[in-house]
């Protein structure tokens, strides 16, 4: 055999080599994901029949959240804890974040709208934009449609929708599902954990206070001004702070909601999903 020949079988095999790891490193990047926007159709097909039938519908909100928090609180962090909570169930997948919310009135603005950067929509937009989702996922063969909402104001409008959605697809393979334990881990449930270690209420706060902080410094660090934070005065409601204190917010703090949310969260909905 000559040189030249045995060189070239070399480089065939060293190049076969590196086919076979790339090959084997986008199966495990197609697979690990459990995010449906990063998935092909096929890919998608495949799961469902392999039983990823729950998909995670994670609704956000574009609002103010004080001085100190940027307005996407909401969206990063119903995208973070959708994800946590599909990889523990491991049958499900999650859908893209639903960003615009019901946020109060443009004419004249209320609510959060009266300050920059909020995006509202009108309750039945958005009502009949989740039914819309909702029955796409159905009809791709979704058994369990989860609603996750992070904020507050549109909990009734999900109840709504999850009533609706339910009446209709009476008799039908598909359920809608809004779990109590995930809103209710993170804000009255997580209060009472930072009571518990020692925080007072108006410190914890209803809205970009303590708590509201703390879980944003435990899932997107980025998104807080700390600096600011620190050596700022006690903000207030003219702020878009409601009853709280955020100057005393960890990460520490946060992850205690953190995994009480996702614990919870999956806890609630195996036993919703069960037999289904």
């Amino acid at each position: 055999m000559t040189k030249r020949l045995a060189f070239r079988r070399v480089i065939a095999s060293v190049v076969f080599v590196i086919a076979v790891i790339a090959a084997q490193g986008a199966s495990a990047q197609t697979t690990s994901t459990v995010q449906l926007q990063n998935l092909t159709w096929t890919e998608l097909r495949e799961q469902i029949h392999a039983g990823k039938t729950t998909l995670i519908i994670p609704i956000g909100g574009t609002e103010q959240s004080g001085p100190y928090i940027a307005v996407g609180k909401h969206n990063v962090r119903a995208a973070y804890l959708a994800d946590r909570i599909a990889q523990k169930l491991g049958n499900a997948l999650v859908a893209p974040v639903v960003a615009y919310v019901p946020e109060g009135g443009y004419a004249p603005p209320t609510s959060h709208m009266r300050f920059p950067g909020t995006i509202t929509v009108p309750d039945d937009v958005f009502e009949k934009m989740l039914e819309a989702a909702a029955n796409s996922f159905a009809v791709h063969g979704f058994r369990n449609i989860v609603f996750l909402g992070d904020h507050g104001g549109y909990q009734k409008d999900l109840k709504q929708v999850v009533a609706r959605l339910n009446k209709a697809w009476a008799g039908a393979n598909a359920r809608a599902i809004l779990p109590a334990a995930y809103y209710e881990a993170s804000s009255d449930g997580y209060a009472q954990l930072l009571r518990q270690r020692g925080f007072r209420d108006d410190e914890i706060g209803t809205h970009a206070g303590l708590a509201d902080t703390s879980l944003q410094l435990a899932v997107a660090p980025q998104m807080v001004r700390t600096n600011q934070l620190r050596n700022a005065p006690k903000p207030g409601a003219a702020d878009g702070v409601y009853g709280g204190d955020p100057r005393r917010s960890t990460a520490e703090l946060g992850q205690i909601g953190v995994d009480a949310i996702v614990s919870r969260t999956v806890d609630a909905i195996r036993q919703e999903t069960a037999g289904h």
